[in-house]
């Protein structure tokens, strides 16, 4: 077999695991906001980002819970700064 067509059946592979049921949030907007240490894309830290496969569906929902206020807060931060 080619490298070409390892590399494709390896990203297929990859692909089936990262389309399980598991909730996310990523929009893949990936900055985090130097001053809160927080997505701007999505709202998670780092560390919940990091986690995320390893968090039960409970502690991703509730992290969820906490989200829309996170990513509200950059944005009036934002809005705050001018520009």
């Amino acid at each position: 077999m080619s490298h070409l067509k390892q590399r494709d059946l390896d990203l297929e592979s990859m692909d089936a695991f990262t389309s399980t049921d598991i909730e996310t949030p990523c929009i893949k907007v990936c900055v985090v906001d130097p001053g809160s240490g927080f997505c701007i894309g999505c709202g998670r830290s780092r560390e919940e980002i990091a986690g995320w496969l390893d968090y039960d569906a409970a502690q991703r929902r509730h992290i969820m819970g906490a989200l829309s206020q996170r990513i509200t807060s950059l944005t009036d931060k934002r809005r705050r700064k001018g520009g």
